[in-house]
Formats: C-alpha cells, structure tokens, sequence
C-alpha cells in the first residue's frame, strides 16, 4: 500500500455524555468515520461508554472537564473550582473566576488527577491521550498544573487547538469568532509549556470551524486541504511538531499528523445526560446528528481515500 500523505486522527468529544450520544459516537466509529474518543468520566453515561468502548474496540483519551456538572474528587466540597451549589462554574464562569484571581490551582491539580484515575476505574487502561471539554486545558496557570499532570502519569499526547486559516473563516457568527480567537491565543502561549513537559500532538488542528450546522462536506475539504498541503518541512520548522520516535525521526518520510475535532451523536433528550445538571443545548442540538451523517457521508470517506488521508489513533503514532 502507498505511504498516506496524512494520518488524521477523528475525534469525538464529550463520550459518555449521555446513551444516546454514546451510540451516536459508537454508530460514527463502526461506520469509518471517527477514530478516536474523548471520554468525559464525570458524565452520567461514562460508565456506559467504556463499555462501548472496550466492547468495539474503540481508542479512547481523557477530555478533563472543570467547567461542566460536577467533580470526580471527593476532597472538593467547598472549592474554589465549584459555586455555591457544588458544581463547576460552566463554560464562561470558569474563565471569569480564573482571570479574578480567585482559582486555586491545587485544587485543580487534585480534580485532574482524580479524572486520571478515574479514567482508569472505568476503562482499564491509562488515557492514551488528555485533552480539556471546551478548551479549558490550554488557559493560563491551568495549563501549566494540566502539563505536570500529564507528564507525572505518563500521558504522551494532547490538542493545541490552533487550527490554519481560522480568522477568515468569516462565515462563523462573531461571539464564535472571539471566542476563537482567544482560544487560539492561549494554546499559541500553551507551546512551551507543553513542549518543556515532553507532551507532543498533531502538526495540524482542524475542527473550531466544522462544527455544527458548519460542518459540511465542502467545509470538512477545505479544512483537511491544510493537511494535505502542509509538508513534512513545514512541520519540522513549526512551533505544532509532533515529536517523533528516534527511529522514525531518520526516516526520509513521514505523513502529516493532524487531528479533527468532532461531536456527533443522537441529541440528546431532555433531562437525560449531562455531568450532573442535565443535558445542555449543544447536546440536544439537532447538529450533534448532523455532525454524525456528514462525517458518515460516503462523499467524505471517499474523499479520504482518493486523497491518501488514513484514519488513526492518538496511540498509533
């Protein structure tokens, strides 16, 4: 067989959000068009999705959550992490209490640890990869605390979600557009911090562009035309190398690396799913089965054929 001009791994966040999303992700993967999960071990479904997982067959890393339901450590009762009701302060909150000052990063050292663990109660293994549920893992102060956690553990791989081309991307309504941007900034201030811990990722991120009534079959070709288009050159003298092996570091050829970030599933139902507090919208959207039949759209699986982009794990690098 050819050499692949790239590997992408395709991963689908937020496992173990509720069944029905589960079998959604499940449905993807048994259909070629994921194949990778981020599991979420605070989620009231998580149990259910390392089931699938180990079941399927299906390559599985941690999403550390500090934003959404409630928390996997038992030591956090009154926590700077949680509000007044004992659950994570939410997509937004989090960000405002962290740039108040008022987070204390022990406390989210003792909350990601606690994730590992867990992780590892339910599926068996160490995460074969760690990345943060809406991009937490990449803020300021947390991704130093999130880096050592890695490292300690032993966890190889994380997301530095900088994804090419991304402010013209004019298309994306502007509240995503901020909210981009500055995601973007602070995985750019991320790099050394995971690179001085000897974490690696992919040369290339897709995914904050595709998502949602976004993702289409047009959109997902021109987003992975970065892919096919970067070079190995381009990756060596990016700031986004995955390190590789010694023995594979002297080879005169490697594909590009890259990872596309993606949500599929069944929506899920009111009052079912979520990490303590019920679903919220973005899984009861009708865009979560959207997502799953683009991605399954033979179109796209064909193109990933013709164009030589071989499907991949975190742990196959």
């Amino acid at each position: 067989m050819p050499q692949p001009k790239v590997k992408l791994v395709v991963t689908g966040d937020d496992f173990g959000y509720c069944e029905r999303r589960n079998q959604g992700i499940v449905d993807c993967f048994r259909a070629g068009a994921i194949s990778n999960v981020s599991l979420l071990v605070n989620a009231v479904s998580a149990k259910h999705a390392a089931e699938l997982a180990k079941r399927y067959h299906i390559p599985i890393g941690l999403h550390a959550n500090l934003s959404e339901g409630l928390p996997v450590s038992q030591e956090l009762k009154a926590s700077t992490i949680l509000n007044k009701d004992g659950f994570f302060h939410g997509k937004m909150g989090f960000r405002e209490v962290l740039q108040s000052g008022q987070l204390k990063m022990s406390e989210v050292e003792v909350e990601l640890r606690a994730q590992v663990n867990r992780f590892c109660e339910l599926v068996g293994h160490m995460p074969y990869h760690m990345d943060g549920h809406q991009h937490v893992h990449v803020l300021p102060e947390v991704r130093e605390v999130f880096a050592q956690v890695l490292s300690d553990f032993g966890i190889t791989y994380t997301r530095v979600p900088i994804e090419p081309d991304l402010k013209f991307c004019s298309f994306l309504p502007s509240h995503l557009r901020d909210f981009n941007t500055q995601v973007e900034k602070d995985a750019l201030e991320s790099i050394e911090v995971f690179h001085r811990h000897g974490i690696r990722w992919p040369d290339v991120y897709l995914g904050l562009s595709t998502m949602g009534k976004n993702m289409s079959v047009p959109n997902l070709k021109r987003a992975l035309g970065f892919a096919l288009e970067a070079s190995l050159d381009d990756a060596v003298t990016s700031p986004l190398i995955l390190t590789q092996s010694d023995d594979t570091a002297t080879d005169s050829y490697r594909p590009v690396t890259a990872e596309l970030m993606v949500h599929p599933g069944y929506p899920s139902q009111p009052h079912q799913g979520g990490c303590g507090e019920g679903p919220d919208d973005f899984s009861q959207s009708a865009d979560r089965l959207h997502e799953l039949n683009t991605l399954s759209d033979p179109l796209v699986l064909h193109y990933y054929r013709q164009q030589g982009i071989h499907l991949c794990a975190f742990k196959d690098f």
